[in-house]
C-alpha cells in the first residue's frame, strides 16, 4: 500500500478497470483478483439480486477461490460482460485448474439503470473485456463511472433520484488493513457520519403513495484485504457488510432492493484478530457508500 492510494487497490494484488458510457448512462466494473485467486464469499439480501455463479460463493460449494469480481449496470443484460472478463483471464492463464483447461471463476452482480439513460446501452461481452484489459493497481476512479455510471438514490418518492455513483476507501488500524468499493443504487437515502441526509429526499416512505418496480434498487459491495480468511470466515463478514448498509442506507435491504455484498482475500498474510477486522470492514462499507455520493456529486 502506498500513502497515495486509499481505495480498494491499495490491497496488494488486486486491480480495478470500469468501462463506462457518459451518454447511455451505464458501465461496469471489474476487480482483478491476485493470479492464484482469492477465497471470496457473498450474502444477497432483498428479493430480486442479479447475479451469476454467486451460487459459488455458498459455503457449502467446492470452489474456494474466484479470480475476478464484475459488477455492472444493465440489469439482467449486463451479466452478459462477465464472458469479456473470462476471455481475458483465459488468456492470460487464470482459472479453477481442471484436467484439460483453467477454467475462471468470475462471480458477478448488476444494478438496474435502465431507467436513467438509454434502456439499450448495456454493458455486454466486448464491454467487460475492456474494463478488465483496464484494470490497474492505481488509485480507483471514483464517482459517475463504471458499475455506478447510472446509480442513482432516494427513489422512494417516485421522483427526485439523485446520483449514487461508484466509491472506494481503505482502512488500516493497527496493522489489519481492508478495502471498499460500493455501487450506491438504493431506494433509499444515504446517510452522512451524524446521520444526517447526503443523498436522497430525506422524508421518508409515506410521504406520497409509490410502489416501486421490483428490481430497480441495489446496492453493490465488494470488501478486500490479505489476511488469511476461511470461505465461512468470508461469509460471515459478506454479512457483517450488508449489516453496515443498514446503517449508511435509510430505509435498507426493503422489498425493492436486490443488495449484494463480497468479500475477497488473497490470504497472504495472517489471521487478524476477528473482532477488529469486522468493525473495520462495516466501517469499510459505510465510508465507501459515502464516498461514491460525495464523488458522484462532484463529477
Amino acid at each position: 500500500m502506498t500513502a497515495l492510494n486509499s481505495t480498494l487497490t491499495g490491497i496488494p494484488g488486486f486491480q480495478v478497470g470500469h468501462w463506462t458510457d457518459s451518454v447511455g448512462l451505464t458501465g461496469c466494473t471489474v476487480i482483478l483478483c491476485p493470479p492464484g485467486g482469492a477465497v471470496a464469499s457473498a450474502s444477497f439480501l432483498g428479493p430480486s439480486p442479479g447475479t451469476r455463479e454467486g451460487v459459488l460463493l455458498g459455503v457449502e460449494k467446492k470452489v474456494e477461490r474466484v479470480h475476478a469480481l464484475l459488477l455492472t449496470g444493465g440489469s439482467a443484460f449486463g451479466l452478459a460482460a462477465a464472458a469479456g472478463v473470462v476471455r481475458v483471464l483465459e488468456e492470460r492463464g487464470i482459472g479453477h485448474g481442471t484436467p484439460w483447461a483453467r477454467v475462471p471463476i468470475v462471480p458477478a452482480a448488476v444494478i438496474y439503470d435502465l431507467g436513467v439513460g438509454d434502456p439499450h446501452a448495456r454493458p455486454g461481452d466486448p464491454e467487460g473485456e475492456i474494463a478488465a484489459r483496464a484494470a490497474t493497481s492505481a488509485p480507483v476512479p471514483r464517482g459517475r463511472v463504471g458499475a455506478g455510471t447510472g446509480a442513482t438514490a432516494g427513489k422512494y418518492l417516485g421522483v427526485g433520484a439523485v446520483p449514487g455513483g461508484l466509491g472506494s476507501v481503505l482502512l488500516e488500524r493497527y496493522g489489519v488493513r481492508v478495502g471498499a468499493l460500493a455501487v450506491v443504487n438504493p431506494i433509499g437515502d444515504v446517510l452522512d457520519e451524524q446521520g444526517g441526509v447526503l443523498a436522497g429526499p430525506g422524508v421518508g416512505p409515506g410521504a406520497v403513495s409509490f410502489t416501486p418496480g421490483d428490481v430497480e434498487n441495489t446496492t453493490l459491495v465488494a470488501v478486500v484485504m490479505e489476511h488469511t480468511l476461511s470461505k465461512a470466515d468470508a461469509r460471515r463478514l459478506a454479512d457483517a457488510s450488508q449489516a453496515a448498509l443498514a446503517r449508511v442506507i435509510h430505509p435498507s435491504h426493503t422489498f425493492w432492493d436486490g443488495d449484494s455484498a463480497f468479500v475477497l482475500s488473497s490470504c497472504t498474510l495472517p489471521p487478524a484478530d476477528p473482532l477488529l477486522l469486522g468493525a473495520l470492514v462495516q466501517e469499510a462499507v459505510c465510508a465507501a457508500v459515502r464516498d461514491a455520493v460525495r464523488s458522484a456529486h462532484a463529477s
